[in-house]
């Protein structure tokens, strides 16, 4: 039976208080330090830090990110690998989640990197977090980073990748976790539909992600309904729906 999300330390309105006191008297978009915090206090500290920018925290109502976050099992001090981090919108929520002791590495399709400016945006984001690295991905066949990760995490990513050589990408991240390590997995539903809208709607049924990573030698770990949207009829793509989407959030993890 899948598990609900984790649940924060306290509630995310005092969590809210808290990090914004805390972030009120530091510039940096790395938050204070809290000696005793829990891990909801550094989550939330990144949600409402005074370095995201208005085009983020305008999403967050229908993102949901410390809850996401918290389920995905980020802790302080982790190496994350961040496939297609897109505008960056995770990038800097996981940076300052995982702190100075942590880092991510942004890995950014190669289709990008060849558009004009098209790398701008998140080399910006590398410069003023400090912990995070751009690396430039051609193919996940060949792609090797500089140590192994604790949690490799792609959100709204994961139908496109399905598109190409899916076996590959999921091998990439089996090897590149560390053993226990986290494969987070977010994205837009379409129950039922197996494979067949990944290129249409934009979408992927839940359970033919759950058959291919665990496919990969993973094991489900957790299944988190926040982001569910009954409302939602799954017949148009994310762009056309005139609202929030139903996605859904899974959590894997490499065996120890």
């Amino acid at each position: 039976m899948p598990s609900s999300p984790r649940i924060l330390a306290t509630s995310l309105a005092s969590l809210a208080a808290l990090a914004l006191s805390a972030c009120a008297a530091n510039t940096s978009p790395v938050p204070v330090s809290y000696a005793q915090a829990e891990m909801g206090d550094y989550i939330m500290a990144a949600v409402v830090s005074p370095a995201r920018p208005e085009t983020d925290t305008a999403r967050d109502e229908a993102r949901k990110p410390a809850e996401i976050v918290a389920f995905a099992g980020v802790r302080r001090g982790d190496v994350v690998a961040e496939m297609a981090p897109g505008g960056g919108y995770y990038t800097r929520i996981l940076s300052q989640t995982v702190g100075p002791e942590g880092k991510v590495y942004a890995l950014m399709p190669a289709f990008y990197a060849n558009r004009e400016g098209g790398l701008d945006n998140i080399n910006a984001i590398a410069e003023q977090y400090g912990n995070v690295e751009v690396v430039v991905v051609e193919g996940y066949d060949s792609l090797s980073l500089a140590q192994q990760v604790d949690l490799v995490w792609t959100t709204e990513n994961y139908h496109d990748f399905a598109n190409g050589n899916i076996t590959v990408t999921n091998a990439w991240a089996y090897n590149a976790l560390k053993p226990g390590g986290i494969y987070f997995v977010e994205d837009h539903a379409a129950p039922g539909t197996g494979l067949s809208a990944t290129s249409t709607l934009h979408r992927i049924d839940p359970a033919a992600v759950r058959d291919q990573v665990t496919g990969a030698g993973f094991m489900l770990e957790a299944e988190s309904d926040v982001l569910r949207n009954p409302a939602d009829p799954h017949t148009v793509g994310p762009r056309e729906f005139d609202g929030v989407t139903d996605k859904f959030a899974l959590r894997f993890r490499k065996p120890a």
